[in-house]
């Protein structure tokens, strides 16, 4: 499953401490009474990197709370897996991979991201749709080949997309919660659950740590921030919303500060994207034009829900900004950042309250 979304979490400097089952640990220089500042890194889970902010008496105290972390996100990797299979696992990539053939049977928590993302299919009126599979691997292909090999880059051909999106009916996923099984009835159909199952396993995992003791922890997966509780000291955990001109010497656009269960999580055209004939095309496509959106350079949401803010930066990047404001303006706890092409920024009022440092 290929991720979207870039982030960074603001940390003092770190010190090179030990590689434990694939995590790199730092301590950090400073510590706070009987707890010390810890970071965990690694790389191989949802294709990203992912960090892990927290505290504790000793390195091997963290490297646990760090390793039960990165289990359940490996657990989650491999269910909503479109592009590799695993033994004895019935994942995304199954389901499509019998799509018109049979019922496959899966982890509840599949179905659960799934009926997760057809209610935010309705509520983003279609901005947010799993079942666009068929139209963003004929993107994913051109894409690779193009940045393997930009004197090979060209767009899909057009005639192709309209063919694929004919194959892209959300009411054709069928869900038999009985038998835990999920059937795609159009053969031509499949499922990618980029733009909602790494945010859904983030708040899935963060809710998991809570139930099993972990508190003040940051959890940052390919820059989809969340965090349980605050630091050690009762402040809030600083972030860096990362700075979409890539060429700027400013690495962030904005600092923020989140509590407890707050999460931000960012979209943009500065991560996945390739040039044909000098234009830059992004990896997020727009349903109704079933090319990349192009109208901003990033949009940030912060929330309280991760899964949401995943799918509402991806709806919001595809709709106008007086769309996306009067979006966010009708819902409880969501606020969000625009930045325009020209570097212009442009807030929620919600966020420059809360979150726009004075």
């Amino acid at each position: 499953m290929k991720i979207k979304k870039y982030l960074s979490v603001i940390v003092p400097l770190f010190l090179f401490i030990a590689l434990i089952t694939g995590i790199v640990i730092y301590r950090s220089v400073s510590e706070q009474g009987q707890q010390i500042r810890y970071t965990a890194t690694f790389l191989d889970v949802f294709d990203t990197r992912t960090e892990i902010v927290g505290f504790a008496k000793n390195k091997d105290e963290f490297a646990k709370k760090a390793q039960l972390i990165k289990d359940e996100l490996i657990r989650y990797n491999q269910l909503y897996d479109i592009y590799n299979d695993y033994p004895g696992i019935n994942n995304i990539k199954t389901i499509n991979d019998n799509a018109g053939i049979k019922p496959v049977k899966v982890d509840p928590e599949i179905i659960s991201l799934i009926e997760f993302s057809i209610d935010t299919y309705y509520e983003t009126d279609g901005a947010v749709n799993i079942a666009l599979g068929s139209v963003l691997s004929l993107w994913h292909k051109e894409r690779m080949i193009g940045m393997d090999d930009p004197d090979r880059a060209k767009l899909p051909d057009y005639d192709e997309l309209k063919k694929a999106a004919c194959h892209t009916n959300i009411n054709d996923i069928v869900i038999d919660k009985d038998n835990s099984t999920v059937y795609l009835s159009d053969p031509d159909m499949s499922l990618d659950v980029g733009s909602t199952g790494k945010g859904y396993a983030v708040q899935r995992v963060l809710e998991y740590a809570r139930e099993k003791g972990l508190d003040n922890i940051l959890l940052s997966l390919g820059g989809n921030i969340s965090c349980i509780g605050t630091r050690i000291d009762g402040t809030c955990f600083r972030l860096g919303i990362q700075n979409p001109d890539m060429d700027s010497p400013e690495q962030y656009v904005e600092m923020v500060d989140i509590n407890d269960g707050e999460c931000v999580v960012s979209s943009g055209d500065y991560q996945r994207y390739y040039y044909v004939d000098g234009v830059r095309y992004c990896h997020i496509i727009d349903p109704e034009t079933l090319y990349p959106a192009d109208g901003f350079a990033s949009v940030s949401i912060i929330t309280d829900d991760s899964g949401l803010a995943d799918s509402y930066s991806t709806a919001l990047y595809t709709m106008t900004y007086e769309e996306g404001l009067e979006f966010v303006s009708k819902r409880d706890n969501v606020e969000a950042m625009w930045i325009m092409h020209d570097g212009t920024k442009k807030y929620s009022e919600g966020f420059i309250r809360k979150y726009v440092k004075k």
